[in-house]
This record gives structure tokens, C-alpha cells and sequence, in this order.
């Protein structure tokens, strides 16, 4: 455990530069999924985006998490689920996840109450969702002009949906969440970079997961940190095309013959 916690002391640098790499990118992903830490209820949080994976673990699941991280607007898009912490965070736009608000769609379906209006309104939602999803698809095939003309007549569908008097109460509930959210659900159709979905973040996660089965997560919160700095670092560097232990093992090298540590890898050509 020591050598563990060594390395990643000495590797913090990088740690910090992916940090800040994530909080300077164009568009972020981000995700959390339960942790244990001495036995005790945690949370592995993931930001991530195509050049760098930034993990933190902690033992809190609010808002202060993601205030730590960002520390100040985030000029990016932000791309999430619908959880609330993520509502403190500043951005220049957000994209919530149509796949998740998909799936809520179909555990009402399975569990809630469907009585009353319900069925009109999953209905209408579902295929507007769709649509959207089918518009972004067909983007290339479209005029700018017919382009702009549809995605207006898609905001102009989504204003009329929210704005009638759903009485069952799960329509409701729905439909006062994504008038929270109402700006931050069509934002892939404005911007080419950003996805519908947060499936990205999702499956980065899923690597701590498998982690997780395999280790039973940590015994300490020091073990927890160096954890996080070294799946971090390990994550980021497969994503730059530097697989396996060897840029470590370079870095080391230069860090014992220097005293200090060689700037992060960046992304291989055919990373």
C-alpha cells in the first residue's frame, strides 16, 4: 500500500494537469456510482471526455463534490443525467440525458401509475425525444435552413408539451423536472461536439465498477485518493494511446534522474 500511495505522490502532477485539462475542455462528461471506503458508503465521480478520465472519490454525493472540481464556471458544456448536484454547477450550456429520461419513461410504464392522461403524454415525449434524436442523425442530409426550420418546430412541440394541464401525477412529476431543464435538453441540436446521451460517462464508469467487484473497493480514505489519482492517470493515458505501465515507468525514470516528472503524454496520433 505504500508503494501504491509513493506512486501516486509522485505522480500527483499529472493528476492535477488531467484536472485541469477536464476543466478547460469544450464539452465534459460527468457521472458518480456508489463506493466503499472502510465499509462505509461512498461515491466514485467521473469527469471525462474523449482526452482525459478524472475520478474522485468521496464520500459525499451533493453539490460540494462538483463545486470542488469545477472551482469556478465552467465555459464548456456539461453533459449529465438529471441529478441534482450537478444543478450548482455554472456552465456555459448543459446537456441532460435523453436515455435516461427514456428510462424513466418505461419504469412508469412498469411500476407507477398509468391511469388518466399518462399514456398521451409518454407518448407525445417519447416520440419527440425520437424525432430529436432522428434529426441530429439526418443533420448532414439537410439544408442549414431545413435544419434550423425543424429543430424550431421540435421547441415549439416541446414548449406546447410542457405548457398543458397533465393531470396524472407521474406526467407531472416529469413535467415539472424538464421545465427545470427545459434549456438544457435540445443542446446536442445546436452544437455537432455534444451527444444526446451521457453514455460516455457510463462506460468509463464501468471500469471502476469491474474494479470494484474485484477489490472490494478500499479499507482507508488514503487508499481511496491514491486510488483515484492512479485509475485517473491509468485511464487517461489508455485514452491517449499510452497502454499499459511503460510512460510510468519512463516518467519514473526521468523523475529519479531529474527530480522532476516529464509532462503528461499527450494523445498518439492513432490514440
Amino acid at each position: 500500500m505504500h508503494l501504491w500511495r509513493n506512486l501516486a505522490l509522485v505522480l500527483m502532477l499529472w493528476h492535477e494537469q488531467i484536472g485541469e485539462s477536464a476543466r478547460k475542455s469544450t464539452v465534459l462528461h460527468a457521472d458518480e456510482t456508489g463506493w466503499r471506503v472502510n465499509g462505509k458508503t461512498h461515491w466514485l465521480w467521473c469527469f471525462t471526455n474523449e482526452n482525459v478520465t478524472y475520478y474522485v472519490i468521496d464520500r459525499s454525493r451533493a453539490s460540494p463534490v462538483v463545486l470542488r472540481f469545477f472551482k469556478r464556471a465552467f465555459a464548456g458544456v456539461l453533459v449529465t443525467d438529471f441529478w441534482g448536484s450537478y444543478n450548482a454547477i455554472v456552465c456555459a450550456a448543459k446537456q441532460r440525458c435523453l436515455a435516461h429520461l427514456l428510462g424513466d419513461l418505461k419504469k412508469v410504464a412498469k411500476y407507477k401509475d398509468t391511469s388518466g392522461d399518462w399514456g398521451e403524454f409518454s407518448k407525445r415525449l417519447k416520440r419527440l425525444l425520437r424525432d430529436a434524436m432522428r434529426l441530429r442523425g439526418r443533420k448532414l442530409d439537410l439544408s442549414a435552413d431545413e435544419y434550423s426550420r425543424r429543430r424550431q418546430r421540435l421547441e415549439a412541440r416541446l414548449s406546447v408539451l410542457l405548457d398543458e394541464g397533465w393531470q396524472n401525477a407521474e406526467a407531472r412529476r416529469l413535467v415539472k423536472r424538464l421545465r427545470r431543464h427545459r434549456v438544457e435538453l435540445l443542446t446536442f441540436l445546436y452544437n455537432d461536439a455534444v451527444p444526446f446521451d451521457n453514455n460516455h460517462a457510463e462506460r468509463t464508469l464501468r471500469n471502476g465498477v469491474v474494479m470494484r467487484k474485484n477489490s472490494y473497493c478500499n479499507r482507508s480514505l488514503d487508499g481511496a485518493a491514491t486510488q483515484a489519482v492512479l485509475m485517473s492517470i491509468f485511464a487517461t493515458l489508455k485514452q491517449r494511446g499510452s497502454h499499459g505501465t511503460k510512460p510510468v515507468v519512463e516518467a519514473l525514470r526521468e523523475y529519479l534522474t531529474t527530480k522532476k516528472l516529464p509532462e503528461l503524454p499527450k494523445k498518439q496520433p492513432n490514440g
